[in-house]
């Protein structure tokens, strides 16, 4: 166990190492940002926080959902928000801080690692931000039926989704929580074969009218291990935008939508309670 720190640190600040529930939580400061720190767990890259500048979005595929949670709604309106998985609390934040006077729930089942974040990186006490240490589809079946313009899925034990958030009934009850014009957005990691990932777009299609995918071309030709944001809505999402958006980040991304997506999908089934299995573990590499 190492010490805490106040967040308001110098720049020979240390790194924070406690036990939590899902592993071994290190909080290491940021050299090139005055108060930003990175989450890892297990050794695992987790969240990325910039006190300073909750806008500011430093992974990949944070940065992609980033891009839908924008186009969720018009610039700035404020959203009814669920966060499956809380991590730092960086979505969070970033929703607040661009969609001032948003109502959020962050469902986070790791309640030591919430009491962490809590006190080495607070929330900002204005915002409107309600943090529940229950299990993400537990905590996901207690948001009232239309609640939610947008729900975002984000959770990882030991690096792998649950099975459990992965099927067909799961998804049943983001759909049964979102408004009618609300925006599901799903973090999916997987690596060659992709099998994972094309279970999840066809679990997704069968739910969800209108599917996109956005992911770095490697990934999508099955070359390295990555993540895949999935955007799924009962209405039309604004994909000219979104392969804007993507296409023009430090680490560019294609979108997939329709008979592409289809046919990327390979006729994969959707997958249920049942069959659901965790998403792949990674390889060690991807964290060198």
């Amino acid at each position: 166990m190492g010490r805490s720190r106040n967040n308001r640190r110098g720049p020979a600040a240390e790194a924070v190492v406690e036990a939590v529930d899902g592993g071994f939580a290190q909080l290491v400061p940021d050299p090139d940002r005055a108060r930003a720190w990175t989450l890892l767990i297990d050794g695992a890259p987790q969240s990325h926080v910039d006190l300073d500048d909750p806008a500011y979005l430093s992974f990949e595929y944070q940065r992609r959902l980033g891009h839908v949670i924008d186009l969720a709604a018009p610039p700035g309106k404020p959203v009814q928000a669920v966060h499956l998985g809380g991590g730092a609390f960086t979505l969070a934040r970033y929703v607040a801080a661009t969609r001032p006077r948003s109502t959020q729930q962050v469902v986070e089942r790791d309640a030591a690692l919430v009491q962490l974040v809590r006190r080495v990186l607070p929330l900002d006490p204005g915002a409107r931000i309600r943090v529940r240490s229950v299990d993400a589809r537990e905590g996901l079946a207690k948001v009232p039926d239309g609640w939610a313009d947008l729900i975002v899925a984000d959770v990882f034990s030991g690096a792998r989704t649950p099975a459990h958030l992965t099927s067909t009934e799961f998804l049943d009850e983001v759909r049964r929580a979102l408004k009618p014009s609300g925006v599901y957005a799903a973090n999916v990691a997987d690596g060659p074969p992709l099998a994972h990932l094309r279970g999840q777009i066809a679990t997704a299609a069968a739910r969800f009218p209108e599917v996109a995918l956005i992911a770095d071309p490697a990934v999508l030709r099955g070359r390295r291990f990555g993540n895949a944001v999935l955007a799924a809505s009962a209405l039309p999402l604004p994909l000219a935008e979104l392969t804007r958006r993507a296409a023009c980040d430090p680490h560019p991304a294609r979108v997939e939508h329709g008979r592409q997506l289809t046919d990327f999908t390979g006729g994969a089934a959707p997958v249920t309670d049942e069959a659901a299995v965790a998403s792949p573990a990674p390889p060690p590499s991807v964290f060198d």
